[in-house]
This record gives C-alpha cells, sequence and structure tokens, in this order.
C-alpha cells in the first residue's frame, strides 16, 4: 500500500505521504516506519546546522519572542501574501492569498494580472464578509498595500503586525502555502492564462488542499477535516486531482 501512495504522489514530501495513509486507520506506520517526530517538524539543533553554515548561520537565527507571540495567537490571526505564477506567454499573474493561521485554511484567494491598493483592499472586504475577521493580520511590507490597506484594517478593528524586512520566516505559514503551491502545482502545469490557472487553483484549494492534503502542522489532519470511517476500511479508492497530479483517497467498505 505505501509503494501505492509513493507511486501516485511521487512529488509529496514523506511526511505528507505517511500522513495520508495514517488518515485511512493504519496507525501502526508511526512505530514500523517513522520516528514521531517525522510526522510533525523535524528536531534538528540550531547549532547543528549553523556548523555547516556559510557564514556561521547567522541568517538561520529566529526570534523567540517573535515565534511564541505567533504560537500563541494562531487562532486569532490570518496572514497575506502575494505569489506569482509566470505564463506560456511570459506573462506574470499574481496570487493573492489570504490564510488562517489556525487550521492553515485559505479563506480567500483571488488572481489579477495588475493588482492595485484598491484591489487587494476589496479582496480583503470579501474576506471578512458579516464581522467574520481575525484579530491581527500578518503581512509584508510589499509597496502596494501602500496606506489604504492599514486605514482599512483599522477601520475593521483588526491589527496589523508587519514582518521585518526580507525576513520571510516571521510569516511561515502563508510562505509555507506559497511553496506548496509552486512545488505542487506550478512548477508541474503550464499556465496558458488567468481563466487556466484560476481553474487550478480552485481544483486544488478545494478539492486537494483543504480536503485531503495532510498538514504535518496539524499532525496529520487536513485544513477542513471530514467524518473518516471508525473501522479499518476494507480498500481505499484513489480519484485524480489537477488531471492525476496529485490523487484524494476515499475509503471502501467491504
Amino acid at each position: 500500500m505505501s509503494v501505492l501512495f509513493a507511486f501516485l504522489n511521487s512529488g509529496a514530501a514523506v511526511g505528507t505521504a505517511i500522513g495520508e495513509l495514517l488518515q485511512y486507520g493504519w496507525r501502526f506506520l508511526r512505530n514500523l516506519f517513522l520516528p514521531k517526530a517525522v510526522l510533525g517538524f523535524p528536531k534538528l539543533e540550531v547549532e547543528t546546522a549553523r556548523k555547516y553554515m556559510v557564514g556561521g548561520g547567522t541568517f538561520g537565527q529566529r526570534s523567540s519572542t517573535w515565534l511564541s507571540f505567533l504560537r500563541n495567537h494562531l487562532q486569532v490571526s490570518w496572514a497575506i501574501d502575494f505569489f506569482t505564477v509566470t505564463t506560456v506567454g511570459f506573462g506574470r499573474l499574481y496570487v493573492f492569498v489570504v490564510l488562517e493561521h489556525g487550521r492553515r485554511r485559505v479563506v480567500h484567494w483571488a488572481i489579477s494580472a495588475g493588482p492595485t491598493m484598491s484591489w487587494v483592499t476589496q479582496q480583503l472586504r470579501e474576506a471578512t464578509p458579516f464581522g467574520l475577521q481575525p484579530q491581527y493580520l500578518f503581512r509584508d511590507n510589499d509597496g502596494i498595500y501602500g496606506q489604504g490597506v492599514a486605514r482599512f484594517l483599522k477601520s475593521c478593528q483588526m491589527e496589523e503586525v508587519r514582518t521585518a524586512y526580507r525576513c520571510p520566516w516571521q510569516n511561515p505559514f502563508v510562505e509555507r502555502f506559497g511553496g506548496s503551491l509552486k512545488r505542487e502545482v506550478s512548477d508541474h502545469v503550464i499556465v496558458l492564462n488567468e481563466a487556466h490557472l484560476e481553474r487550478l487553483l480552485r481544483e486544488y484549494i478545494e478539492e486537494f488542499y483543504h480536503a485531503d492534503r495532510p498538514h504535518q502542522g496539524l499532525e496529520g489532519q487536513v485544513p477542513e477535516p471530514t467524518s473518516r470511517p471508525t473501522q479499518q476500511p476494507s480498500s481505499v479508492i484513489a480519484i485524480p486531482v489537477l488531471g492525476g497530479l496529485h490523487h484524494r483517497y476515499v475509503p471502501v467498505a467491504a
């Protein structure tokens, strides 16, 4: 069974592949194949890594105060960021993402070939209907936000948390999503235009990322969990996503 999962998801990380299996009742794999650390964040001593880094690894140092604040406010904080995708005609499309920290859920996303400050503000309005909003919103120092985004957040009583310049580690969850989007979609597909990219992202986010992709930070769970059978299923059906680039797995009883 593990060979099947590895073949259908050849680009997945080890922790992700094992997380897929663990969703369907094969809990013995935790002790049989991998130590517990692999299913969470791998433990790596900072001094050991720094010893092999150029310049002593000063770039890799992290602020414990910042990370503590982030961890203590996971359930009341979101993050926003832009990611770029190049089309077949060498055009550039910008993907705007609003991510909930607690469950790593994509609250809202949109695509534009030429985003502006007013466009970003409108996306934030659409992401926070009926007062459904976080207490804190993490963002970087992209010039496109200007002063309009800060005014909008203040008017909605959301506290803006700006990261330091060139410190993507201070906004780790949305940065991780951007990396997953690149590794799992855009690196494997030639995007034709904005409509094509919208279809790809909708299928990836709604049918795979939210519903079936296990997250190490969620202990192998998915952002939007569904009910699973209490007993071990007799078999599992693989449903292709994005033309077979990824697969969803549905347990089937005898």
